[in-house]
Formats: structure tokens, C-alpha cells, sequence
């Protein structure tokens, strides 16, 4: 029963819903003094729709530089140039997935408050960004997005209906396709300067400060280029490390030994020069191999020696059923200090816990690691535990999609490695990339 309840959860969490049609009201309104209202192609903008230039955002409600634009750069916009008709700002959806894999669900949120109006969509959007870090690390954020809905005076019954037809999940997946297919957009935020003069378009990628924006908007106005400089032509951000994976994520929590701030246990030294976040599988039998073949050898020449700091995080697959048992039973254990001694054992009893029923020989397991046994099988029934293993499954969307993925993260950027490698193949891959990371520091 557990296993099939962690398997639908995992399922109706991380599945696309239906189409349906929705309406946006064509009528302009003001908010905060300002004409709020959709364009003709149904997107929301501000300022005066006809003011000399245009400027198209196409962003990521969870993009850490989107969230410093709206709160840096956005603002002073809006007072010099929106607020005076010299400027109209026209919204488009672009998350990414791969990065913020719940993202997609506020951008949805965000539409489906839109079919009640332009101000509310407005209000929506400021508090998307607002609260970014609030909802950033939800593994499912569809109650707190309806919450924030409700607290602006949405219509829930509206709302509530438009999220369940997936109508507006399909319009942000057909807005990011049209931002990578046909603008060649690969990075947040991405803007787009029109002129309503001569119909020029200028593209700018990045979150840049307001003088940037402030010298290409007059340029533009006075039917000039937009300067052009090494900076500018340099603007093309690589996509940013997920927060699991940077540096902040990464770093110790002082409230919990042994575990990220982002929540994932990890063995080795914290100032390692390289980190390998491992996603795996407890019942997969290439994941059983590497553990039994290769971690030891990681362990000794790696781990103990403070080269790598190793994280592991959990991937579930429909083809092993005891599995989100299993990837529970390390959380709970984790909740006793013990994360990687039941990881361990795990990997060491997977024909007596891989059955019907597991959670029995899972309590055994935990009774021969000496854990309170009583807290530990309130954990395996309870949910605190399944939604970090549910987290972990968003955290692996457009990243990890067979088992053992190893994420090599260096220099900002990461490193993958797809499917478990023989001893001296694995072995050589992990020291080169850390010659790479020692190079890099």
C-alpha cells in the first residue's frame, strides 16, 4: 500500500493535465495609477500599450537574477519610464524546468489569475517574486500558489477549475517552446526592446542594472542604436546551478549534521574542491553494482582524503515498486542521525526488504541499527519524509532520468555522469574532472 501511494503521489505531481479553453478580459484597467491590460495576443502588460518602446520580459518566477531584476531594476522602470507612456512592459512565461522544476506550476497559477483580470494577474506576478524563496523549495507548491491566489481575492471556484483543466500549463509550455525555438532564448531573464517607431527589435540577456536599461530605452527613443559594448555582447548567462546544487544549497546545515542546507545528506569535507551529488536507487541493480563495486574505492581515495564531498538524492522508477519504501526508510533514518548507515544497509538487503510488503523488514533493518523504532515507523507511514523523496524527484526533472545519474559540480557549473561505469572508467572520470575542479579554483 505505501509503495503504490508514493508511486501515484510521485505520479499526479509530476504529470501534465488536459487542455481546455480560457478567456482574458480585453479591457484595460489601471493599477497603482498604472494601464494594466493584455496585448491583442492575449499577454499582460503595463504602462501605455502604445507608448514609443516596447519591452517584452520573458522570465522565471524562481530565477534568483529574474527575482534581482524585479526587485532592483524593475521598480525604477516603472516610475521613469513606465509611469511616464515612455514605456510598456509585456510579460511572457519562460520557465526553466531543468532549473526550477516547479516553476512551471506558478507561471500556470499566475495565467489562471489572469482570466480574472489584469490587475490580479499584476498582483499575482509581484507576489511570485516577492515570496520567491517562500515557494522556491516546496516539492509541490499547488496549495501555497492557491493560497497566494485566494489572499488577493481571486475567484477560487475559477481558479481552482482553470488549474485542474491544465489549460494554462499547456499556454506556458507553448510560450517557453516559443522562446527557445524562435528567439534562440537558453537563459533568465531574456528582454526584448521594440520600437514603435520603426518596429526595430534589440535583444538583451541577463539582469543588468537599471542605467542599462535607462541608456537603451532613450537610444531607442531617439530613433538611435542601443550602444553596444563588450559587456552587453557578453550577456548571454549560462543557466544557474539549481539550489541543491550551489553553493548555498550545498553548504552544511548547522541545525542538522551531516545534511545540506538544501536538505541532502552528505558524507566527506564540505570545502572539497569538487561535490558529487549522486541520484539513485535503492532497488536498481546497476545502483546496487556501483555501491558494492565502486563506492568503496570512491570512499578510500576521495571521500576520507577530502577531495570530493559526496550527496546523494533520491530518483524513483515506476519498474521498482519498493523502492519509495526503501528511499523513505533512509529519510526517517536520517531524522535519527542514521541516514547512511541505513543507505548502507539498504544497498546490503535488498532481497529481504524488496518484497510485497516492506515495511516490516525495513523496522527489522532499523532495529539492528539500533534506531527508536516507534518514531521511525511513525516516519515511514507519515508524509514529512515522502515529500523530500518527492523533492528529490522534481530536483532531478530534466536532469537525471535513469539511475545513477553523478552530477560533478565545479566552478559553478555541473558535470554529468549517466549510468553506473566500471571501476577504472569510473575511477579515471572522477579524477579528471577533479584535476579540472582543482584548475578552477
Amino acid at each position: 500500500m505505501f509503495c503504490a501511494t508514493a508511486l501515484i503521489l510521485a505520479a499526479v505531481l509530476l504529470s501534465a493535465c488536459a487542455s481546455a479553453s480560457g478567456t482574458l478580459s480585453d479591457q484595460e484597467t489601471e493599477l497603482n495609477g498604472i494601464p494594466v491590460g493584455f496585448t491583442p495576443e492575449g499577454y499582460p502588460y503595463r504602462g501605455k500599450i502604445d507608448a514609443p518602446v516596447q519591452l517584452i520580459e520573458y522570465s522565471d518566477y524562481l530565477c534568483p537574477f529574474c527575482g534581482r531584476h524585479f526587485l532592483q531594476t524593475a521598480p525604477l522602470l516603472e516610475e521613469q519610464y513606465i509611469r511616464s507612456g515612455k514605456l510598456v512592459h509585456i510579460f511572457r512565461d519562460f520557465p526553466i524546468a531543468s532549473l526550477h522544476p516547479t516553476a512551471p506550476i506558478g507561471h500556470a497559477a499566475a495565467l489562471c489569475v489572469a482570466e480574472q483580470g489584469a490587475a490580479l494577474f499584476w498582483k499575482m506576478h509581484d507576489a511570485l517574486f516577492q515570496n520567491q524563496t517562500q515557494w522556491n523549495n516546496l516539492p509541490d507548491p499547488t496549495d501555497y500558489l492557491a493560497q497566494t491566489a485566494d489572499d488577493l481575492g481571486v475567484d477560487m471556484k475559477a481558479y481552482e477549475d482553470c488549474m485542474a483543466s491544465g489549460r494554462t500549463s499547456l499556454a506556458v509550455q507553448q510560450s517557453v517552446d516559443e522562446a527557445v525555438q524562435e528567439k534562440g532564448f537558453n537563459a533568465t531573464p531574456s528582454f526584448q526592446f521594440i520600437s514603435a517607431a520603426n518596429g526595430k527589435v534589440y535583444t538583451l540577456i541577463g539582469a543588468y542594472p537599471f542605467e542599462r536599461f535607462a541608456e537603451w530605452i532613450e537610444a531607442i527613443i531617439a530613433g538611435k542604436e542601443p550602444p553596444q559594448d563588450e559587456t552587453t555582447q557578453e550577456t548571454q548567462e549560462e543557466p544557474q546551478l539549481p539550489y541543491w546544487a550551489n553553493e548555498e544549497g550545498l553548504s552544511p546545515d548547522p541545525n542538522r549534521p551531516g545534511f545540506t542546507m538544501a536538505g541532502d545528506p552528505f558524507r566527506g569535507d564540505p570545502n572539497a574542491p569538487m561535490v558529487v551529488v549522486e541520484f539513485s536507487n535503492f532497488q536498481c541493480e546497476a545502483c546496487i553494482k556501483h555501491h558494492q563495486t565502486v563506492q568503496p574505492v570512491v570512499e578510500t581515495q576521495f571521500i576520507q582524503t577530502g577531495e570530493i564531498m559526496w550527496v546523494f538524492k533520491n530518483l524513483l522508477l515506476q519498474s521498482l515498486p519498493q523502492s519509495p519504501a526503501a528511499a523513505v526508510a533512509a529519510e526517517c533514518a536520517g531524522q535519527q542521525g542514521a541516514f547512511w548507515e541505513m543507505h548502507d544497509a539498504l544497498y546490503a538487503n535488498v532481497e529481504k526488504w524488496a518484497v510485497e510488503s516492506p515495511d516490516e523488514a525495513l523496522i527489522s533493518i532499523a532495529s539492528d541499527l539500533r534506531l527508536d523504532t516507534e518514531a521511525f515507523s511513525s516516519c515511514l507511514g507519515g508524509r514529512q519524509a515522502l515529500e523530500k523523496v518527492l523533492s528529490d524527484m522534481f530536483d532531478a526533472q530534466g536532469i537525471a532520468d535513469t539511475t545513477p545519474t553523478f552530477i560533478a559540480i565545479y566552478g559553478g557549473a555541473g558535470r554529468i555522469i549517466r549510468g553506473a561505469k566500471e571501476l577504472d572508467e569510473f575511477i579515471n572520470l572522477l579524477k579528471q574532472l577533479l584535476e579540472k575542479a582543482k584548475e578552477s579554483t
